[in-house]
């Protein structure tokens, strides 16, 4: 009989076990420092769970590097009936060949709709991403995906790869994407909304690029990719600290002016540079949003005035069915129910 769940805290006695007969197996080895060596132990493990539907990784902190993330994967690609993958990787030493031999291996997976990649804190670069996007590009019956590579060294090349893998998985519903501290600029931030624009069954969306050097450019850049995504119900979107100025914030408001669907809506623009032209153009755009529901709206330390408040409120005057708003601006935050 086909047992159903399972969960290990230590390597060993996972090994030792009945491999084939799992359908749903979580193993927790998070800070157990097991390196490249454990890692593809591991993976010798894993290919032989063939049977897999259901599965959670949780390997933080463990020194592992490129040739143990790769021979993970190379496990991987024979569970060739996976479903459901939780990969927590956050904290290790992986670098460019590691995340592309990650992909790799999850390009075997074509039963996957839910994925969770967490490869935050590793040295991966520009390639590792392209590599790991163009592999994500091919799971193509991803309906949800989360992926994070806070503080890695992306720049503006990996995150334009990764949109170009993203605008193929056009079946994606759900998608959350931590990309801060990564020095992605204008170009980045473009490429980012040309893949998104494609995703256009997505309902709900997460996008983190809190400080990276996104101007004016890459913000409208992602307002028109958002432009196209007319399904989305659930938007949150993290710009805090970049060098977003008015044209910036006014283009993020006239993608969302096609974003009519919107119920919840959660946008931080602190501490970037945006005026009152910029405020008066994000209200705009709100204006539109008539079945908001939900809105917080964070534009503390930018360099809004009476002029761009007003023009702010103008438009949210139009967002008739708002029962829960949140507002930043200045040094004063305002909490509104059941308006």
């Amino acid at each position: 009989m086909i047992q159903q769940i399972k969960e290990y805290y230590d390597l060993e006695e996972f090994l030792s076990s009945s491999l084939l007969s799992y359908q749903v197996l979580c193993i927790n080895l998070n800070d157990n420092q097991i390196g490249d060596e454990g890692a593809s132990g591991l993976c010798s493990g894993l290919a032989k769970c063939i049977n897999l539907s259901n599965l959670t990784l949780n390997l933080d902190d463990n020194q592992i590097g490129d040739e143990g993330a790769s021979g993970l994967c190379s496990g991987l690609a024979k569970c060739i009936n996976l479903s459901n993958l939780t990969l927590n990787l956050d904290c290790n030493q992986i670098g460019d060949e590691g995340a592309s031999g990650l992909g790799s291996g999850l390009v075997n997976c074509i039963s996957l709709s839910n994925l969770t990649l967490n490869l935050g804190c590793n040295l991966i670069g520009a390639k590792g991403v392209l590599g790991l996007g163009s592999a994500l590009g091919n799971c193509i019956s991803l309906s949800n995906l989360t992926l994070n590579l806070q503080q890695s060294e992306i720049g503006d090349e990996g995150a334009s790869g990764l949109g170009s893998g993203l605008a193929n998985c056009i079946n994606l519903s759900n998608l959350t994407l931590h990309l801060g501290y990564n020095e992605i600029s204008d170009e980045g931030a473009s490429g980012l909304g040309s893949g998104l624009a494609n995703c256009i069954n997505l309902l709900n969306l997460t996008l983190n690029l809190e400080k990276n050097e996104i101007g004016d450019e890459g913000a409208a850049g992602l307002g028109s990719g958002l432009a196209n995504c007319i399904n989305l119900s659930n938007l949150t979107l993290q710009l805090r600290r970049n060098h977003i100025r008015d044209k910036g914030a006014s283009g993020l408001g006239s993608g969302l002016v096609n974003c009519i669907n919107l119920s919840n809506l959660k946008l931080v623009l602190e501490g970037n540079r945006i005026g009152d032209e910029g405020a008066s153009g994000l209200g705009s755009g709100l204006a539109n949003c008539i079945n908001l529901s939900n809105l917080t709206l964070n534009l503390y330390h930018n360099q809004i005035g009476d002029k761009g408040a007003s023009g702010l409120g103008s438009g949210l005057a139009n967002c008739i069915n708002l029962s829960n708003l949140t507002l930043n601006i200045s040094q004063k935050e305002f909490i509104c129910f059941g308006l």
